[in-house]
């Protein structure tokens, strides 16, 4: 992959190879942060567990202290008191078969997260193989499952962030934007980062945490001095 000008100026700025304390790496991230837009900041941290095997699985669901800058669409399927409530809460899209029908046969997808009740659940599962593929399928450990639509939705709009393991055991999560500044993402990247120390699996042996790398939308990896 070829870089350009700006980046390639931004890889000079600091040392590559060194780990930074998580306030140092966040300044760095932000005197590198070159691109005209308000950059979303991201940090990937590798894990010493194998995703293959269920007991050393990692997930869970977080509200981070500043938020992720970005506003979420949300859709909830529910019907009668519950649909009234997730109108109340300011869900962006509230209804039920004919939501279900807009997704199936219009291909329909202007929404961030779908929250349900779990008696709409039978119905949500007809359209899981077109949910499943783009991370939309409600979940009751995510919290997107539930009958309190009301919380769903607070949390949602507050900024929960979702983090799980990918194949690679990595775990990728947004936690902000260049404009929130460093104290406020190191807030978010402090939350997160004790969250996933939390969830340790007992299962899992050695280095727990193997590497924490924070990164700009456009800029370079800068690593972070990971707790053990």
């Amino acid at each position: 992959m070829k870089h350009g000008k700006k980046y390639q100026d931004s890889v000079k700025a600091f040392d590559l190879t060194k780990q930074y304390e998580a306030a140092e790496a966040m300044n760095v991230l932000l005197e590198t942060a070159k691109a005209k837009f308000d950059e979303t900041v991201e940090m990937h941290v590798r894990l010493g567990v194998d995703p293959r095997q269920a007991d050393q699985q990692v997930r869970g669901v977080l509200v981070l202290p500043n938020g992720t800058g970005k506003t979420k669409r949300v859709l909830v399927i529910a019907k009668g008191a519950k649909a009234d409530a997730a109108v109340a809460a300011g869900a962006d899209y509230v209804g039920a078969e004919e939501m279900i029908a807009k997704i199936q046969n219009d291909n329909w997808f202007d929404f961030d997260v779908m929250i349900t009740t779990p008696d709409m659940m039978g119905m949500v599962g007809r359209i899981g193989r077109v949910l499943g593929p783009k991370g939309l399928m409600p979940n009751p450990k995510s919290g997107t499952v539930t009958m309190d639509v009301e919380k769903a939705i607070k949390e949602v709009k507050a900024g929960k962030v979702e983090y799980r393991l990918d194949k690679t055991a990595i775990i990728h999560c947004p936690i902000g934007k260049k404009s929130f500044g460093a104290e406020k993402l190191v807030e978010n990247f402090t939350a997160l980062m004790d969250a996933i120390i939390k969830a340790k699996p007992a299962a899992a042996k050695g280095q727990y945490v193997k590497s924490v790398v924070i990164a700009s939308t456009m800029g370079p990896g800068v690593k972070v001095l990971p707790k053990l």
